[in-house]
């Protein structure tokens, strides 16, 4: 399980509001050195920025909203901040924080504040919304709230970010408008897709206990491997593999038997639609309890209550007929580093990745919530401007074909 939880109670991180020392992070080239060594991103396209300006020039509260495939996705919207030009402030995970005294003062001076996702963190909403309603900088949020590693495919949207645009909206009523920009984040892979895939899929073989499979073409080979791991996590967890089950079938119900007996216990088992929120949910109970809890046998049960959640989470995020639908050069990139990340908690960088950052056009926020059965009219608004700006994007990228 990556480090991305803090055992310890929660305290609010607010950003460092200094304009020059914003600039100055800015200027000094040390997001593109860290996106390069971090990341492997060594090269970049803004597109339709003028959708932003005019929104700033018009002195809206402006939301940007990107999808959320890669870590890198944060500090690449640095390029936008760059060439609008603007600041901007980041509602960002807690535990980012957590990872040393340099970075947690980079994050503060590059406008990024701690939300506890966790639980419910009633100040991040609050500096979310004092953000908007100034309207000095934008505000950049994930509305998927974690990263997918699946450019083409978006997760469910939390609605958190149209509760604190819309929040913001009526307190401007009478001074100005509140904005929702979503951005599309496209990583294109410039490389040699089988050489970047060889030695992580060997190495996965290799504790599988395999012989290299390198007689078999790439896309089998990975999916192979693929229906290996999630056999052995079956097993794992005595659950039967039947032949003739789908994918999405399997990863239900591995899903529904991590998450179902949680349910019971902390939800007395309510559950609602959508993993990621059925794993919120959870999570906002568990953690309190295991964070004021002293007796450490109790705590490691908690841990592994949190674990089955976050195996749960690594399970749904794996789309059916991902590669075969689109077998592009991005996807099977994606799909190894995903296994990679998934075995080891994280994935080699392989460089020669190209991002392309898109902003839409605005969607204009109304203080009050038109009522819906299909959820939040602006979280689908925002879902559909999405998704019609990856589909566009995908056209750009290689498709695979064996030599």
């Amino acid at each position: 399980m990556q480090n991305v939880f803090v055992d310890k109670p929660y305290s609010f991180v607010p950003p460092l509001r200094s304009d020059f020392v914003a600039h100055c992070l800015g200027w000094s080239g040390l997001f593109q050195r860290h996106l390069a060594r971090e990341h492997g991103v060594i090269d970049w396209e803004c597109r339709n920025l003028d959708h932003l300006r005019a929104s700033l020039r018009a002195g809206h509260g402006v939301v940007l909203a990107p999808n959320h495939p890669r870590s890198a996705d944060p500090v690449a919207m640095a390029f936008v901040a760059r060439e609008t030009p603007c600041l901007f402030y980041i509602m960002a995970s807690w535990h980012l924080f957590h990872q040393g005294r340099l970075r947690h003062w980079v994050l503060r001076a590059a406008g990024a504040f701690s939300v506890h996702r966790e639980g419910l963190d009633r100040q991040a909403v609050d500096a979310a919304v004092e953000v908007l309603t100034e309207a000095k900088r934008p505000l950049l949020i994930f509305p998927e709230g974690t990263t997918s590693r699946t450019n083409d495919r978006l997760m469910a949207l939390m609605e958190g970010p149209a509760f604190i645009a819309r929040t913001a909206a009526k307190r401007r009523q009478d001074t100005g408008a509140v904005v929702v920009h979503p951005v599309a984040l496209r990583y294109l892979y410039q490389g040699n897709v089988e050489q970047a895939c060889q030695q992580v899929l060997e190495a996965i073989e290799h504790k599988l206990t395999w012989r290299p499979n390198r007689h078999l073409p790439l896309i089998r080979r990975i999916i192979l491997v693929g229906n290996a791991l999630l056999t052995l996590k079956e097993m794992q967890y005595g659950l039967s593999h039947m032949e003739g089950r789908t994918l999405r079938q399997r990863q239900t119900q591995m899903v529904n038997h991590l998450l179902h007996p949680l349910e019971e216990q902390w939800l007395g088992g309510h559950r609602q639609d959508g993993v990621a929120v059925r794993i919120k949910n959870l999570r906002m109970k568990i953690f309190p309890q295991m964070t004021q809890e002293k007796d450490s046998a109790e705590r490691a049960r908690y841990w592994q209550m949190i674990e089955d959640t976050y195996l749960a989470q690594q399970i749904d995020c794996y789309p059916e007929h991902y590669l075969t639908e689109f077998p592009s050069v991005d996807r099977i990139l994606e799909t190894v580093e995903k296994f990679e990340e998934d075995l080891t908690d994280r994935a080699r960088v392989h460089g020669q990745l190209k991002v392309v950052i898109d902003v839409d056009t605005a969607i204009e926020v109304s203080p009050k919530r038109e009522k819906s059965s299909n959820g939040d009219p602006l979280i689908q608004a925002i879902q559909t401007r999405l998704e019609a700006k990856l589909t566009e994007l995908q056209r750009e990228s290689r498709l695979y074909r064996a030599d």
